[in-house]
């Protein structure tokens, strides 16, 4: 018994000697490489840089007041179409007391020298008719006495000037009514009613009543690193993403570019603007945040493969295409346009080409 039993030990014990062995061959054994391939295909290849800006109208004024007051009425709010002419707000003015009171001393003044002028002229009027002065002197006292009447006219209409901001005579209230200048949208209408607003002079831009804007011509700003203004030119085609319009492009045309940088967080920007094709009827909001890519060059249909394919061989470009099963060589090819993702291939490839994937890139 005890004989069958270090038998049996033995035979477990080579057993599993022999399995041990078998697996630490098996294991130590490579495994054959399979490469993983890829053929060319057609595409639009398209170089680009990117600047980043908004959209905003091409001509946008600002609605100031010609006379200091107190904002008395607002006709319109923003987001509504006015057209040149249109009223937007009125002011009541709030006169100054140094102008108030010598317009009025003014017509005090004038009030007396008018009657003076009234009683010399009615009494050279009666010394003309009985003929015991020549008409010489009637014809002077005539004079003085409309320039006396006309002094009083002025003095009068200045005084409502000051006090109304209109006239009897001109019967417009053009001072005190702030019209649109311009047709367009209302962007903006900073002041409330009973704001104070400021008169527009030499030494002052005057408060702003409005902003108004043609939104139906919209134009690109943006800025463009130094390192690729070099690269662009007015006419190039510019494709802009709006943050707020998903799934939607717009085609720009690059008109200006700065001819001075400005140094902005440690680099030099240069600024652009860009005329931006709108569709029609579409409605875009001025101040939209936009990125456009600036297209440098482009290739439409071409032979492509991805980049991350080629291999170098000092300075020459080559793949690795499948001549057999797992069997590779050496095809020198031409490039042309890339994208930064695929590269055009101008000659040594075909569209039935199996190109083989490096190792370091099948195994990403």
């Amino acid at each position: 018994m005890k004989k069958i039993l270090k038998i049996s030990l033995l035979v477990a014990i080579l057993a599993i000697f022999v399995i041990t062995i078998v697996y630490l061959y098996n294991k130590s054994k490579e495994k054959p490489i399979v490469y993983q391939t890829e053929t060319p295909f057609k595409t639009n290849i398209i170089k680009k840089t990117v600047a980043t800006g908004s959209v905003i109208p091409r001509k946008e004024i600002e609605i100031k007041p010609q006379v200091s007051g107190i904002v008395e009425e607002i006709y319109v709010e923003a987001g509504k179409n006015v057209r040149t002419g249109d009223i937007i707000a009125k002011i009541r003015i709030i006169p100054d007391l140094v102008n108030l009171n010598n317009a009025e001393a003014r017509l005090e003044r004038a009030k007396i020298a008018f009657d003076d002028s009234k009683l010399n002229y009615d009494r050279q009027e009666k010394l003309f008719k009985q003929g015991v002065i020549a008409e010489t002197e009637y014809q002077q006292s005539q004079v003085s006495y409309k320039n006396a009447r006309q002094e009083v006219d002025a003095s009068e209409a200045n005084l409502e000037l000051i006090r109304e901001g209109v006239n009897k005579k001109s019967g417009k209230v053009t001072n005190t009514l702030i019209r649109s200048t311009i047709n367009g949208m209302l962007l903006d209408i900073p002041i409330k009613v009973g704001s104070s607003v400021i008169e527009a002079n030499n030494f002052n831009a005057g408060t702003t009543i409005a902003s108004v804007a043609d939104i139906g011509d919209m134009i690109f700003q943006g800025k463009v690193d130094e390192t690729e203004v070099g690269k662009i030119k007015p006419g190039m085609d510019l494709l802009l993403t709006v943050g707020a319009i998903e799934n939607d492009t717009f085609h720009a045309t690059l008109k200006y570019i700065a001819p001075k940088g400005v140094l902005e967080n440690g680099a030099v920007q240069f600024e652009i603007k860009a005329d931006v094709n709108l569709k029609k009827d579409q409605f875009v909001r001025a101040g939209y945040s936009a990125n456009a890519d600036i297209v440098l060059q482009r290739a439409d249909s071409v032979m492509a493969i991805k980049e991350s394919l080629l291999q170098f061989d000092k300075d020459s470009t080559y793949v690795e295409v499948e001549t057999a099963p797992q069997k590779f060589e050496k095809h020198y090819i031409k490039t042309g346009l890339s994208d930064g993702l695929n590269i055009q291939v101008i000659s040594g490839l075909a569209l039935k080409d199996k190109i083989k994937i490096p190792q370091n890139i099948a195994a990403k």
